[in-house]
């Protein structure tokens, strides 16, 4: 490994991947720079803090999350136009992918920061990986809106889509989800539902939409959860 991209450089944003469950995840890159930047945005200092703390780690510590955006990201790349580095995290996995991030890479890039990937950890990628079902090609819209017919106007909309489609969601609507899924796309459909991936009760569902939900009602729905939709002519 390269030693001179375990140290942080002055005005760098560094966009650092951190473990979904297993700390055991995380990089010796990520740990590195995480140790030594100027500054640690996080989506929530409570969550990254204990983090860090595990992995005795100080660093100053800043908000950044949905409802600061904005306001944020124009402070923070203030401060890296001054010379300071600063590394950007989300409570879980990779910033930007369906999290906070994106009007903060922005606003580097619109002043001509550098921006530094420094990969790792992202739940989409690794549900894909072990899904058996298409990764040629995916569509990752995150979340779907909270409304259930506009979830059914999606999957409607991209009943026949070729490739993969791939979600988030949370406890609070997956079973709703699973109906929606079973209903508007038919029971036969391949599904992959994964749950707390990387953690204590990591699961993989894999099947017909039908057969996925029955044993999803069967199980625990505490979690987050990956959902993925394989294409309409695709058989396991």
């Amino acid at each position: 490994m390269d030693n001179a991209s375990l140290v942080p450089q002055p005005g760098h944003l560094y966009v650092v991947a951190t473990p979904i469950g297993n700390l055991a995840d995380l990089s010796e890159r990520a740990r590195a720079i995480l140790g030594a930047v100027d500054l640690v945005a996080c989506e929530d200092t409570r969550t990254s803090g204990a983090m860090l703390t595990r992995l005795g780690i100080r660093r100053e510590l800043t908000s950044y999350h949905e409802h600061n955006e904005l306001e944020a990201a124009e402070w923070l790349a203030g401060l890296l136009a001054g010379g300071r580095s600063v590394a950007l995290v989300t409570d879980a996995g990779t910033p930007g992918l369906s999290d906070p991030g994106f009007r903060l890479v922005r606003a580097c890039r619109k002043r001509g920061l550098p921006v530094v990937p420094v990969p790792g950890p992202s739940a989409v990628a690794a549900v894909l990986s072990v899904s058996g079902l298409p990764t040629n090609g995916f569509l990752f819209p995150g979340f779907l809106p909270p409304k259930s017919a506009a979830r059914v106007a999606f999957l409607g909309k991209y009943r026949d889509f070729p490739y993969t489609l791939a979600f988030y969601e949370s406890c609070h609507r997956i079973e709703k989800f699973m109906n929606e899924i079973v209903e508007t796309l038919g029971p036969a459909r391949m599904l992959c539902v994964a749950k707390e991936v990387t953690k204590v009760h990591e699961a993989f569902l894999v099947g017909p939409a039908a057969e996925v939900r029955a044993r999803l009602g069967k199980t625990s729905l505490k979690g987050e959860f990956v959902v993925l939709i394989a294409p309409a002519d695709f058989v396991l």
